[in-house]
């Protein structure tokens, strides 16, 4: 019997998963994509990581299952770690065996339970019309885990997080070159993100990411509550018809103060939260952004930490 003979497939290499707090993956507007059919996608964060994949874990506060325009069904979810939201979806293109995990999980977190959760996926990023990017999730792989397993993940999701902010450090005082950079220690898998990461977000502000890793192992420590606290329901009135509201911005500062109001677990609630179900209700970031710093310059809100708001009492 004769054998057929194959043309050879392109071996794609797989990705390595970065380990990564909500805060440093959410804060990405940068992508990179290579010329080739089956050249990898790249999101690169502020701190230089260029991650195709990566391992995330937190308390599932959103699980729900939508329609897509083309008739398809898709799971789309939001994982809250100590730093902020990641977003996630699973849809028709995911493994049987995701798809049949995330309709046990959406019957869990529809009874209440709180659940924490450990994935690893491919990074995904979108761009609205007007020109804003967002960052979320495919899962390739899931599983509930123990709030001791969680634990752990925060240690090293940290550990993780304080090289990439030291590597970041070193990147600052040398010159934007390969050479320059390992020379000055950095490793040469941060070296093309480093680069890219520079040029497209020029001088950034870390100290953000200093405080997440500070409060994520202070829960880390034993401050769990923090981490499994179920997230309330968030049920907000009907907008007013255009014959009912009266000034926009009183609209908008409403909608803030229940959304606060209804979000806030005790610690606040983080600004890419209130931005995105405020978009849900109309309205755009801009407005969303300029009205959170006039409620806090006039002292109606209050930043418990950075990008987090409370509601003065």
């Amino acid at each position: 019997m004769g054998v057929a003979m194959m043309t050879p497939s392109r071996q794609i290499q797989r990705q390595p998963a970065w380990i990564m707090l909500a805060s440093e993956f959410g804060e990405s507007t940068l992508n990179e994509k290579g010329s080739g059919e089956f050249d990898p996608t790249f999101v690169i964060t502020k701190l230089g990581a260029k991650v195709n994949r990566v391992t995330v874990s937190g308390l599932v506060e959103r699980l729900e299952l939508r329609e897509t325009s083309n008739g398809s069904q898709m799971y789309q979810g939001q994982l809250r770690d100590p730093s902020g939201l990641h977003y996630f979806s699973v849809g028709e293109y995911a493994s049987e065996s995701m798809r049949e995990f995330v309709v046990q999980l959406l019957d869990k977190v529809d009874s209440g339970e709180p659940i924490l959760l450990c994935m690893t996926a491919k990074a995904r990023w979108y761009q609205t019309d007007e020109g804003a990017v967002y960052t979320s999730l495919r899962p390739e792989e899931a599983a509930i885990v123990s709030r001791d397993r969680y634990a752990s993940w925060l240690v090293r999701a940290c550990a993780a997080t304080l090289e990439r902010l030291d590597q970041h450090q070193k990147s600052l005082n040398c010159e934007p070159t390969k050479e320059a950079m390992l020379s000055a220690g950095i490793r040469p898998e941060m070296v093309d993100g480093l680069m890219s990461a520079q040029t497209h977000y020029g001088q950034i502000d870390t100290e953000g990411y200093r405080l997440n890793v500070m409060q994520a192992l202070d829960i880390a420590e034993g401050k769990m509550a923090a981490a499994t606290t179920a997230p309330p329901t968030l049920n907000l009135s009907e907008p007013a018809s255009d014959e009912d509201s009266g000034d926009g911005d009183d609209d908008l500062r409403a909608v803030i103060l229940e959304c606060i109001q209804a979000m806030d677990n005790g610690e606040g609630v983080d600004f890419e939260s209130l931005v995105r179900n405020l978009a849900a209700r109309g309205f755009t970031r801009e407005q969303s952004e300029a009205e959170l710093d006039t409620m806090s310059d006039e002292g109606l809100l209050h930043e418990p930490r950075f990008g987090w708001f409370k509601i003065v009492a």
